[in-house]
C-alpha cells in the first residue's frame, strides 16, 4: 500500500490556484490522504518553499504549515480548514509567520515550489506544544512508515 496526498485544487506539479495564497483568500487547498498504512497510529504534515526568496538563489526554505497527531483514519482536510475544523487530536505547529495554521504562498521573486508532505508514523507523538518543522522532522525521526509528497507551484502575476 502506498500513501497517497492529493488536492482537487491542483495536480502534482500543477499551478496552485490564487485563492490558496495570499494574492486572493489564503485558505487552505482541500487534501485527500489515501493508502495509510495498517500500523499507522498517527500523520504528520508539513508544508514548505525550498525556493525562498528567490528560486534563482535560494537561501532557505519557508515552511508555510505544520499539523501533526492527525488521526491514521483522517481521509481529508477541507478546503479553508480552522483549527476547530481539524479531526480530533491533531497537533498544531507553528510556521514561519510565526503562527500556526495554514500560510499561503506569497512568493516575492519568480515560480516557487510549494511541498505538501504527508508522514505516515508508527507512534503518536503526543503534545510537545507548538513544534516548528525542525523540531517536528527530530520527533518524527525513526518513526517514519511511508511519506508522500504533493508538490504544486505559484508565481505571483
Amino acid at each position: 500500500m502506498t500513501l497517497i496526498l492529493t488536492s482537487p485544487a491542483f495536480r502534482h506539479e500543477g499551478e496552485i490556484p490564487s485563492r490558496h495564497t495570499c494574492d486572493a483568500d489564503d485558505v487552505s487547498p482541500a487534501l485527500g490522504i489515501g493508502g495509510v498504512p495498517p500500523h499507522c497510529k498517527s500523520l504528520a504534515l508539513i508544508v514548505d518553499d525550498p525556493d525562498a526568496p528567490d528560486p534563482d538563489a535560494p537561501r532557505m526554505t519557508y515552511v508555510h504549515w505544520v499539523l501533526y497527531d492527525l488521526p491514521p483514519t483522517t481521509t481529508s482536510l477541507p478546503e479553508g480548514v480552522r483549527s476547530i475544523d481539524l479531526p480530533a487530536g491533531t497537533r498544531e505547529g507553528v510556521n514561519d509567520w510565526h503562527r500556526t495554521g495554514y500560510g499561503g504562498p506569497c512568493p516575492p521573486i519568480g515560480r516557487h515550489r510549494y511541498y505538501h508532505k504527508l508522514y505516515a508514523l508508527d507512534t503518536v507523538l503526543g503534545d510537545r506544544g507548538r513544534l516548528r518543522k525542525p523540531e517536528l522532522e527530530a520527533a518524527m525521526a525513526g518513526h517514519i512508515m511511508a511519506e508522500a509528497v504533493l508538490m504544486g507551484t505559484y508565481i505571483r502575476r
